[in-house]
């Protein structure tokens, strides 16, 4: 319980930092990101995410989890490593209805968001 407390209050200080590379628009349950500036590939699998990622959790979560580098449930470093991870246990996920080729372009957005967010 004490842990999960300090990385809370670790990944709430550390969230209010955003980076420069990720325009967000609205605060918790209605952040979503700006994808005004995504390339197109980029663009369509935001809508994949937008779309089939918030029947399970909010997109708050995974913004900041990027924004920060910090997954806010487990605490774990969320980097290439961690978005691979994701996109594997999504796949194996039997509700979350999502195809190999959704969750890899979701991944590569993910990838692609980490990127941008480190400018």
């Amino acid at each position: 319980m004490k842990k999960l407390l300090v990385t809370m209050l670790l990944v709430a200080a550390t969230a209010a930092t955003a980076h420069a590379g990720l325009k967000v628009v609205g605060k918790g349950d209605a952040m979503r990101l700006d994808s005004s500036n995504f390339p197109p590939a980029m663009k369509a699998n935001y809508e994949i995410m937008r779309v089939k990622c918030v029947k399970c959790h909010t997109m708050e979560r995974t913004i900041v989890a990027i924004q920060t580098g910090v997954a806010p449930i487990s605490g774990q470093p969320f980097d290439r490593n961690a978005t691979k991870a994701y996109g594997i246990k999504m796949l194996r996920k039997p509700d979350s209805n999502m195809s190999k080729a959704e969750v890899k372009a979701s991944v590569d957005l993910m990838n692609y968001l980490l990127s941008e967010a480190e400018k």
